[in-house]
Order: structure tokens, then sequence, then C-alpha cells
């Protein structure tokens, strides 16, 4: 499955410099995992809408390169770990040939039920997850 995203830099991605303002990459994160999720079969908005959670507990971001207005970027994103009640996205942001690696980075979320108490990751979500997982390793 493929686990990549495409996103144009837009000029309100970036800063005086005309360089991508740094918080835009952990929101790029998000798309990628979103888009990840989704590919699943994992509905975000109807999780949210049965009281399930993912929020970040975590973020981690190394900047390489910058990318600037009108790039297109790629991003990949990949399951790193699953935990009962946690899990760890990686990011990669490309540009558009691939052959230059912009930032690469992770996030790590627990999961919540509907009373915000962290909770085991609920079988609907927690086997598409697991599923994906085992393909690519």
């Amino acid at each position: 499955m493929d686990n990549t995203t495409k996103i144009r830099v837009i000029y309100a991605d970036t800063d005086a410099m005309g360089i991508v303002y740094h918080t835009n990459y952990i929101k790029w994160f998000e798309v990628g995992r979103n888009e990840l999720m989704r590919k699943l079969g994992i509905d975000c908005a109807e999780m949210g809408n049965n009281g399930i959670s993912l929020p970040l507990t975590k973020v981690g971001c190394h900047y390489l390169l910058p990318a600037r207005y009108d790039d297109l970027l790629i991003i990949d994103t990949e399951i790193d770990y699953i935990k009962r009640a946690s899990l760890k996205f990686n990011s990669r942001i490309w540009d558009e040939k691939k052959q230059n690696l912009l930032v690469e980075g992770y996030t790590v979320h627990a999961c919540l039920n509907g009373k915000g108490k962290v909770s085991r990751i609920p079988p609907q979500i927690l086997e598409p997850l697991i599923k994906y997982k085992d393909k690519g390793e």
C-alpha cells in the first residue's frame, strides 16, 4: 500500500525569507498520518464521534534542507510501533523527485477514551494498523 502523500507549498506556508516555516512540517506529518489511516479504512472523524482520540504526546523533527513556495513535496509516513495504548509514526518529507530528504521526524500518540482517560487502542483501529505494519516488515 502506498504510504505517500503529495502536498504543494503555498505562500502562507513560508516565512519572510521565502522558506517554509518550521512548524508547517509538523502539520504535514499530520496530513501524511491522516492519509495513511484513511487508506487503511480508519475514519478519524468517525473515531472522534465515537469518543476515541489519538492526541499527540511527543514530536521530533530534524530539518535537513529547506522547502520553498510552490515546491511539490512528498510525505512518506510509516508506523514505527504500536503498543497497547499508544503508537508512533515516522515521517519523511522529500522534494518532488524524491532525490533530497528535506525533513525527517516522528509523532507519538496516546489513545484516549471518551472520558479523556488513556485506554487500549480499540480493535477497529488496532487491527488495520497491525495488518499494515506486519506487511511492511
